[in-house]
């Protein structure tokens, strides 16, 4: 795999959002399947990252993860 194809896997599986399977439990995405060992670490801090960017840009300093997490609390 090359730099720019593990990069890419990387950015597509930052976002906060998570498919759920039958029973509504969340499943990581498709490309976090195809990223080595190396590059979860790698994803981890990107991650960690992007949700300090979120609670950074949010009026109420939430990230999309707590977001998220509200809203299933609640039922919408």
């Amino acid at each position: 795999m090359t730099p720019d194809e593990r990069d890419a896997l990387i950015e597509a599986s930052i976002t906060a959002y998570r498919d759920r399977d039958a029973e509504g439990r969340p499943v990581p995405p498709p490309a976090w399947w195809d990223l080595a060992p190396e590059d979860l670490d790698r994803l981890y801090v990107a991650q960690r990252e992007a949700r300090a960017l979120e609670r950074a840009l949010d009026s109420n300093g939430l990230s999309s993860t707590v977001r998220a997490v509200l809203r299933r609390m609640s039922g919408l």
